[in-house]
């Protein structure tokens, strides 16, 4: 299938700083993992492409002309951004089906996702008041909010455009500079949101895009000492060393990491409903999501009934080109990405997993030179093996029964992770009891991967450290002052007679 509209990057540009520049780092090639095609190949950000559009967001940043202007003022842009990506969303999606094997279907929805994350922060901005504290002596009290001032992004490759504006929307609406950091394998359409985002009339200087390296420009992002907050999506092992090294600075950061989260389905579930979510939490975005319901749980009373329809329905999903509007499982991100999920596949199976469904790729000639593997579920494992243990990251679920509550609720917290779950059953206080049983950031129940912008998000354990979204989104990006001002007139006593004498 041909994709009808050009990608057309500014001759391979970077946004620096509000600049369009040529990189002067490592080559990036961005591929069309459907067909192992090449869409481009562009310089990405060095060192120091990072400290020019550090010291211009700086400049930009301290310019009252930004920092001084009033909420309703600022999330005007936020608007007009959001205008931008609604107009060209057809656009956007093509572009980010091109860098990542997404279907066309989810890239839509992802591109109006972030429309409505940066409109929902500008009405945040000019709706969140602060506050006149309690009063507890002689002085007014305030607790006001101001920008940290320079705020690094960095993102990941598996949904760019609606990661990109869960950190920008609310660091910009904060009255901060940002600097962006996609992935080297999906950097396409985080330069066209610097389209966007210029075409907004943002003043110069508050955006940068700067794909690269993450030891070079990651690092840099992370260590320079006018950065002030990192907000990092991506896998844990990174995110432990960039705590480290923020810690160093004694900067905040917020990660949101990997997942393995667990779907439980109880006897009284209604299992159409179950059915339906859990292959949507697992397979959708051909698995490649920190949420991906990855563990399932099945009450041993059905379990025999449940799974033997779960397997033939994983068969009958259309696994097929992103284009298609049929397609519900599309490619992976890129070849090497697959060499990984089918080396856990294949080393669970040695350790005696059995496969009931997919392992391996498809036979279909037409899917041949691109990175597709077929929904895979595993069975005859223990929660304790790697493949229960390790985030695959890929259309990978395996099965595995259990007898009770207490067990399940035990089974589900004996991970390292703790970003999501999903619970399945018609009695809601048990459901609900459990929900607040298991150690996690997001419960679901009767239903699976279902967001808002409205609501926070983040996860526990490994799976990462404080939230995105909601209300509290934006003063994630703030720092909190507190002002006194006195209303007697009179001087302290403790110096009021030395004054009196001079």
């Amino acid at each position: 299938m041909k994709d009808e509209i050009k990608i057309d990057l500014p001759d391979g540009k970077l946004f620096v700083g509000g600049k369009w520049e040529e990189g002067t780092g490592a080559e990036i090639t961005s591929i069309f993992p459907a067909d192992g095609s090449v869409n481009c190949v562009l310089k990405g950000a060095s060192r120091a492409d990072g400290e020019r559009a550090i010291a211009r967001a700086k400049a930009a940043q301290a310019d009252p002309a930004w920092r001084n202007l009033k909420p309703h003022e600022r999330a005007r842009y936020l608007y007009r951004i959001a205008d931008g990506i609604e107009e060209n969303i057809e656009r956007i999606a093509r572009i980010q089906t091109r860098d990542t094997g997404k279907t066309l279907t989810e890239t839509r929805a992802l591109a109006s996702s972030a429309a409505g994350t940066f409109r929902y922060f500008g009405a945040v901005l000019e709706t969140s008041d602060e506050a006149l504290t309690t009063q507890r002596g002689t002085a007014l009290t305030m607790s006001v909010w101001e920008p940290i001032g320079l705020v690094a992004a960095i993102t990941p490759w598996n949904s760019p455009i609606a990661s990109d504006a869960q950190k920008v929307a609310p660091a910009l609406a904060a009255g901060n500079a940002v600097l962006l950091k996609p992935a080297s394998w999906s950097p396409l359409v985080s330069l066209e949101l610097a389209r966007i985002v210029e075409a907004s009339g943002l003043p110069e200087g508050l955006f940068s895009v700067l794909p690269g390296a993450g030891r070079e420009i990651g690092n840099l992002l992370v260590e320079h000492p006018d950065i002030g907050r990192v907000s990092f999506t991506g896998g844990t092992s990174t995110g432990r060393r960039l705590a480290a090294q923020a810690a160093e600075k004694l900067m905040p950061v917020s990660l949101e990491l990997g997942g393995k989260s667990p779907t439980i389905v109880f006897e009284d579930a209604d299992q159409d409903l179950a059915l339906s979510g859990i292959l949507f939490g697992i397979f959708s975005s051909t698995g490649q999501s920190c949420i991906a319901g990855a563990r399932l749980f099945v009450q041993r009373s059905i379990y025999d009934s449940f799974v033997a329809r779960l397997v033939e329905a994983t068969k009958r999903l259309k696994v097929g080109h992103p284009h298609d509007p049929a397609t519900q499982v599309s490619c992976l991100v890129h070849p090497d990405h697959r060499a990984s999920v089918e080396g856990y596949v294949e080393e669970a199976v040695a350790a005696g997993a059995r496969v009931l469904a997919g392992g391996k790729r498809p036979d279909d000639p037409e899917l041949a030179s691109g990175a597709y593997y077929l929904p895979t579920i595993l069975s005859d494992v223990s929660n304790t093996d790697k493949i229960c243990r390790e985030e695959v990251f890929g259309p990978v679920l395996v099965v595995m029964p259990f007898d009770d509550e207490d067990e399940v609720i035990a089974k589900s917290n004996d991970n390292d992770y703790a970003l999501a779950c999903g619970i399945w059953s018609r009695d809601f206080p048990r459901s609900l009891r459990i929900g607040r049983a298991i150690t996690t950031g997001t419960v679901w129940i009767n239903t699976y991967k279902q967001f808002s912008v409205s609501t926070p998000f983040g996860g526990e354990k490994d799976s990462g450290m404080a939230r995105e979204k909601g209300r509290d989104g934006l003063r994630a990006y703030m720092v909190q002052k507190a002002v006194y001002v006195d209303l007697t007139g009179e001087p302290h006593p403790w110096a009021a007679a030395t004054v009196a004498e001079v």
